[in-house]
């Protein structure tokens, strides 16, 4: 068994006003990956996208800072993770091995701000599909960094904060947390 995990830290919190943090585990067991993902803080009562993004030439991707933040606007929005962390790769979400990234299944915060995902995921499913999309089956979690989004509706964005993807906007997209991945020891 190969374990990982990634200590999930908050993005944009001043701008957002919570401190999204958590702990991310991941443990390949042979045709098995278990991903356990456990957030505290997060914008209540709201579901939250997360993934684990990455480059598929397997450059170590990294947690992006308010060095990302190009339109100097005070927000780190999607497009401008993607310089330091890459692109969205596997969705934590109901089927991950289907790498369905745009849709509604992904964990609700309780009113606490809370939630746990626990999911294990079909190891040659996922390694096909990312092969697929990436031209390799290699998941390279340790070079991977994960991401926790989403912001309420009536949250004030500037006009300013990109990250549509097809039907959702910039609230459903913003980062409000995300951690690099590493080996377990």
């Amino acid at each position: 068994m190969v374990d990982y995990i990634a200590k999930i830290k908050p993005i944009n919190a001043d701008k957002i006003e919570t401190q999204a943090h958590g702990i991310a585990t991941f443990s390949e067991n042979g045709n098995s990956l278990h991903i356990h993902v456990e957030m505290f803080d997060t914008p209540a009562n709201i579901e939250h996208w997360e993934y684990f993004h990455g480059f598929p030439d397997g450059k170590q991707a990294h947690v992006p800072t308010l060095m990302q933040d190009v339109n100097h606007d005070g927000f780190i929005d999607l497009p401008e993770t993607e310089a330091v962390s890459g692109t969205t790769m596997v969705p934590f979400d109901d089927a991950p091995q289907e790498m369905n990234i745009p849709h509604d299944g992904y964990p609700v915060a309780d009113k606490y701000g809370h939630y746990e995902y626990d999911k294990d995921v079909p190891l040659k499913d996922l390694q096909a599909k990312f092969k697929q999309a990436f031209g390799s089956d290699d998941l390279q979690l340790d070079k991977r960094v994960v991401y926790v989004h989403g912001v309420p509706a009536d949250l004030k964005l500037p006009s300013s904060v990109a990250g549509n993807v097809m039907s959702y906007d910039a609230y459903t997209t913003l980062p409000i947390a995300a951690g690099e991945i590493k080996l377990a020891h």
